[in-house]
């Protein structure tokens, strides 16, 4: 009879976690919904009108590599930025990075373009997981790790991967959430001033 019991009481608890987990996903997706970011379709990503708006200077920032150095958005003034937010697990960001790659090897030193991948590491895997998918991808651009979680919530990356493409003055010329091609690199970029 007690073994009856502790099932049931098992049961209960497993259900009532459920049930809460089910209900904190609905809160977020409305939270997002109310900010305006609708779910896109990851073929046709599209400029969102949250976070840091078109023409906004993009907030400065200081974070680590994952070699360890320190790297602040303002050392890249005078260049063209594309700052992509993704994780490890996300598909969409596996599938991005290596056009991301191809565009960096192409096109990045004749553009003056510089690619920042802002990895959002307090919800990955941690370090060792970004350097690892870093070295199986062939990353050669920067990895920033986000380990407090404020990039991803100052920029509102609640969708990856969302890139921000930033002029040489630091300003925001285009907000794209889902993955990007490498033609659509080449064609945000040529936009930039």
């Amino acid at each position: 009879m007690a073994k009856k019991w502790f099932g049931l009481l098992l049961l209960i608890l497993l259900i009532g976690i459920a049930v809460v987990n089910v209900l904190k996903d609905r809160e977020e997706v409305t939270e997002i919904e109310n900010l305006g970011m609708k779910a896109t379709d990851s073929q046709a990503p599209s400029a969102m009108q949250t976070g840091i708006g078109l023409g906004e200077k993009a907030p400065d920032f200081t974070v680590k590599t994952i070699a360890g150095e320190e790297v602040s958005l303002s050392d890249y003034e005078g260049q063209k930025v594309i700052l992509n937010f993704w994780a490890t697990w996300c598909p969409p960001c596996k599938a991005e990075m290596p056009h991301m790659q191809s565009y960096y090897d192409k096109e990045a030193e004749k553009n003056n373009v510089e690619i920042l991948a802002v990895n959002l590491t307090k919800n990955d895997k941690g370090k060792e997981a970004v350097a690892d998918f870093a070295k199986q991808y062939e990353l050669t651009f920067p990895i920033l790790l986000d380990e407090e979680g404020t990039l991803g919530k100052q920029y509102e990356a609640f969708t990856i991967p969302t890139t921000y493409v930033l002029n040489t003055d630091g300003t925001v010329h285009q907000k794209i959430v889902g993955p990007m091609d490498e033609q659509m690199m080449q064609q945000l970029v040529s936009e930039l001033k």
